[in-house]
């Protein structure tokens, strides 16, 4: 199971794609939502590595300005998603990603959460923040401290909190612009199958795939998260069955072909 307090990530979960140890993306960008919203948006669901290469380095499908920051966006989108159809966890994001629009910044953001082992280490702070109330980039830099002691000087914590801020403001849980305050997200069926999914992968089954630290970030009760799981299971994402107290997810369209993460 993946702790969100403990940046830990099992080993059984990195063969699907999760990043454990240290280190991550938010040292100098955020989760590049608008960037990935447009890179996906440009290369079909079958583009391998090598082309979404192409695609960001020499056509310059962001709009960069300079090839040093095309080959610097390309090689954070891929620390960040993975950009490799036989990673699953891209694998299953892309699966969902075109059916359901308005859960792609959620989606985008689980992603994120799982292969960032830094902006991990800031989850636990987002989720447990009341609505309303005021987090900062300081706040944040602080908490990737404690997780991470004598690993960043100030200056790269101050932008780790900056950039942790952004990204959470990407994804909704935060707004604002000078001043930050906690948001309510709301989950839609597409992000609420994929949360159940790194559950699964991190080795939870049934009733327990509810309280992950993946279902948690999507700011829902229980019985929401069960309403969406049973519209997911209708759409055909997800095998959801409930009954006699016992709750069976299974996964089988987006684990179909044996695909294994790396």
């Amino acid at each position: 199971m993946v702790s969100a307090r403990s940046c830990e990530i099992s080993d059984v979960a990195l063969a699907y794609g999760f990043k454990g140890g240290i280190g991550g993306v938010h040292d100098s960008r955020t989760i590049m939502l608008a960037e990935l919203q447009r890179l996906l948006e440009v290369c079909p669901q079958n583009t391998t590595p090598d082309q979404y290469r192409t695609a960001v380095v020499e056509d310059n499908a962001l709009l960069k300005g300079s090839l040093e920051a095309r080959r610097g966006a390309f090689r954070r989108l891929r620390e960040l998603y993975g950009l490799n159809p036989e990673v699953l966890l891209f694998h299953a994001l892309r699966d969902l990603w075109n059916v359901e629009p308005e859960a792609q910044p959620l989606i985008a953001l689980l992603c994120a959460v799982a292969r960032d082992p830094v902006f991990r280490g800031t989850a636990e702070l987002i989720v447990e923040t009341p609505s309303e109330q005021l987090v900062t980039p300081q706040t944040l830099s602080e908490t990737v401290s404690r997780a991470f002691p004598g690993r960043y000087n100030p200056g790269t914590l101050a932008t780790i909190g900056r950039n942790a801020a952004s990204s959470w403001t990407q994804s909704g849980h935060l707004q604002g612009r000078s001043h930050k305050v906690r948001s309510r997200v709301r989950p839609h069926p597409g992000s609420v199958a994929y949360a159940l999914l790194l559950g699964y992968l991190c080795g939870e089954r049934g009733e327990a795939l509810f309280g992950t630290p993946w279902s948690r970030v999507l700011d829902a009760s229980v019985h929401e998260l069960r309403q969406q799981a049973i519209l997911a299971g209708q759409m055909g994402w997800i095998e959801y069955r409930h009954g006699g107290g016992v709750t069976d997810i299974g996964f089988n369209y987006l684990l179909r072909n044996g695909k294994e993460g790396r």
